[in-house]
């Protein structure tokens, strides 16, 4: 699908809304042939290529102007005001969900499973990461930048969508460097050990 917008400014700035809660203020330089291309707000003498799948809206001075569209044959399930709730849940995740349990709770596994030894001590840390996404992610209302969105399934799933992958990543994160700590102190109290065998 061609989306082509007037108004937009080469020189001003514009706001990109992606499917993921991120959001990109730079100057677009063009809107055809299936993405948008601008220069890098970090790099100004790079151009930047976004397709469009991955573009909920663009906005400037005129107005914001809708990118995504209703069309389950490609997998856009959401009407448009659902995944606006979608990405509201996918924002207020990314800033508010902090993950502590996952990385503290794997921190100590990764770092008992070390100081066994254990040739297979690695495995301990990797279940633990798989089984962090199954406990129901709890939204805490200091985290919900709207408390009306707490009414809508499609703001919740956005919600549990970015906090369910922070678990993960966080819980992989902590297992790795408790493993690593582990696995460290272990061999140095054997070393230890061998040395005061001699």
């Amino acid at each position: 699908m061609l989306f082509v917008f007037q108004g937009f400014s080469q020189t001003g700035t514009d706001t990109i809304l992606l499917l993921n809660g991120n959001v990109i203020i730079a100057s677009i330089i063009d809107t055809a042939d299936g993405s948008v291309s601008f220069k890098n707000p970090k790099h100004l003498k790079k151009i930047s290529v976004i397709e469009n799948e991955r573009i909920f809206s663009i906005t400037n001075g005129k107005g914001e102007n809708i990118i995504y569209s209703y069309d389950t044959v490609i997998g856009n399930e959401f009407t448009v005001d659902e995944m606006r709730y979608f990405i509201r849940g996918e924002q207020d995740a990314q800033k508010g969900f902090k993950a502590r349990g996952a990385f503290w709770g794997n921190l100590f596994v990764g770092t008992g499973a070390g100081l066994t030894g254990f040739f297979f001590s690695p495995i301990a840390p990797f279940v633990f990461t798989a089984l962090s996404g199954i406990p129901k992610v709890k939204i805490k209302k200091k985290c919900v930048s709207d408390m009306e969105c707490l009414n809508h399934p499609a703001y919740l799933m956005g919600y549990e969508r970015v906090a369910d992958k922070k678990r993960q990543i966080r819980s992989l994160v902590s297992g790795g460097i408790g493993l690593a700590a582990g696995l460290t102190t272990f061999f140095i109290l054997k070393d230890s050990g061998n040395e005061l065998l001699k």
